[in-house]
């Protein structure tokens, strides 16, 4: 066999092997713009089955290659009728408008259900807990351990087994099914808190995948507030030794003042100052502190189209 054709044969076989039983139908909610598909279990070998939520923007013509935005906590994107609070992040409105407007390139989301009890340690990175005190894990793994809950996952901490899931399941089904644009430049994540965690992470871990992260509200305390919480120095250690390249990665961070949030700056401060030793500028590195927001699909609603101008492509400085 050809060696230039191997590599496109093995993708054709990878995309082949990961799809899902049944293929993407219209989903059971509204969207304002666009069109919302959805995969109500898509099978995966390293995380169980998981619901996704495909949104196509009226720019989707099925012809014209467009960029994969990919979110977490798929259940919170869209419709306030389907979500617990009646609170949304309103994705099709602020994307298709910005789409419209030519304000950022064409781009479908792919919502990615979460784990229900299993989501704090499922979207917890997963390299940087196991450098923790052992002390430390001991206990947080003792704790996981009593949760019956959890008690089918395959494993306590499961981060890694999730970005396997996304970047070697479902982003070739999403390559196959539709017409992407599949390169890293046109490849992202973002989520909040937790879903914030985990795609900075994912970009660290998969730098070759993805080109750039909204990371909304990021927890980097981990677990909990206390004046002797390891979690955001090995975060820090973590990210200083495994940090994507400045040359071709766009990152950004956007948290408040209020609730969970009030916490969030020193640590927010601590990776803006990391990034800036590396190279890092205001061309591929946006950290925002948004006063009198909370932590809250309100507040990430409000933040989100900044991170989705400055990740698909407008210089905000020109604003």
């Amino acid at each position: 066999m050809h060696k230039l054709l191997l590599p496109a044969l093995l993708a054709l076989v990878t995309a082949c092997n990961t799809q899902p039983d049944t293929p993407a139908q219209p989903a059971p909610f509204s969207v304002s713009s666009g069109t919302a598909e959805r995969i109500e279990a898509f099978a995966s070998e390293y995380i169980g089955e998981r619901q996704v939520d495909i949104w196509l923007p009226e720019s989707y013509d099925g012809m014209t290659p467009h960029a994969v935005l990919y979110m977490h906590d798929g259940h919170m994107l869209f419709d306030t009728t389907h979500t617990w609070n009646h609170e949304e992040w309103m994705i099709d409105e602020t994307l298709g408008s910005l789409i419209k407007e030519g304000k950022i390139r064409p781009t479908m989301v792919v919502g990615i259900y979460n784990d229900g009890p299993g989501r704090h340690t499922e979207l917890f990175p997963q390299k940087p807990f196991y450098s923790l005190p052992q002390g430390y894990q001991d206990s947080i793994l003792a704790l996981i351990a009593a949760d019956t809950t959890l008690a089918d996952r395959p494993e306590p901490f499961r981060g890694d087994r999730y970005l396997h899931f996304i970047t070697k399941e479902l982003k070739p089904y999403i390559d196959s099914a539709y017409v992407t644009a599949p390169d890293r430049d046109n490849t992202f994540l973002s989520g909040a808190s937790m879903g914030g965690l985990i795609s900075w992470y994912g970009i660290c871990e998969y730098p070759e995948v993805f080109g750039g992260a909204a990371c909304l509200s990021t927890h980097f305390e981990g677990f909990y507030s206390h004046p002797d919480n390891p979690n955001p120095v090995a975060f820090q250690n973590y990210f200083r030794e495994n940090m994507p390249d400045p040359a071709t990665h766009k990152l950004y961070f956007g948290f408040g003042t209020e609730t969970l949030d009030a916490t969030y700056a020193p640590y927010h401060a601590m990776m803006d100052s990391t990034m800036e030793k590396a190279g890092y500028t205001e061309a591929n590195k946006l950290v925002r502190m948004h006063e009198g927001d909370d932590h809250s699909e309100r507040s990430w609603q409000k933040r989100f189209p900044d991170a989705a101008r400055f990740l698909l492509g407008i210089n905000l400085s020109d604003e």
